[in-house]
């Protein structure tokens, strides 16, 4: 039986293809519309065909990225989680913020510019630091972690404040080798660490040897 061909993919889904490449590699601020067209070798014109500007561009980027962003965070409700669950999530939020890091690595520039962006990276926040605190109390009801609400609430935040300015901090202390494939597995194994190493203080008995046996498979030199 003869292989089916796939079919080609449409000019549009290319144009964000190659726009998220162009804006992770370089950032968002450097990639002008006329340098996308050149990328795909087409004219400027099909590409106003399908995006009147480069915001368009930005705002079908961002709605992607919060797709992904909002499945990951829906955390499952069926058990609480202890601090495997907890490392795993951590490692997928970094992968996803990866795959979409131009947000990240332009972020306050770009909320500056886009006030429909920054609404919707509002939100995020907000369900991140959901998705954060719902963690927290799952180790705490396992008996994994203890501390107060007021501490579970502060730790939640600063969680996500690590999480959100991490790529950035990667960047500055390392900037030729950011973007790197084999530079991009350590950046995000140190991101997630340093996140769930806020909980190292709250954590008992074999939640805490867990956690300092991850750290140290995932971050051997």
């Amino acid at each position: 039986m003869p292989t089916q061909r796939k079919p080609p993919r449409r000019t549009r889904e290319r144009i964000l293809e190659v726009s998220l490449r162009l804006f992770n590699d370089q950032g968002e601020p450097q990639v002008t519309t006329s340098a996308i067209a050149d990328e795909m070798n087409i004219s400027p014109g099909n590409l106003y065909y399908h995006f009147r500007n480069k915001e368009d561009i930005v705002d079908a980027l961002f709605e992607q990225f919060e797709r992904d962003m909002d499945a990951l965070l829906r955390l499952p409700g069926d058990r609480n989680a202890d601090v495997e669950d907890a490392w795993l999530f951590l490692h997928l939020l970094f992968e996803t913020i990866w795959t979409h890091r131009f947000v990240y690595r332009d972020l306050s520039d770009l909320l500056t510019r886009n006030r429909k962006v920054e609404l919707r990276f509002r939100g995020i926040l907000e369900r991140k630091t959901g998705a954060a605190r719902a963690l927290c109390d799952g180790l705490a009801a396992r008996g994994q972690l203890r501390a107060t609400d007021f501490e579970i609430e502060a730790l939640a935040t600063n969680m996500v404040v690590v999480a959100t300015w991490w790529l950035s901090y990667e960047y500055v202390r390392d900037a030729r080798r950011f973007g790197q494939a084999g530079h991009q597995g350590a950046a995000l194994a140190r991101g997630a660490f340093q996140v769930l190493a806020l909980t190292g203080a709250y954590l008992e008995g074999d939640a805490r040897a867990l956690f300092e046996r991850l750290a140290r498979e995932y971050l051997r030199p």
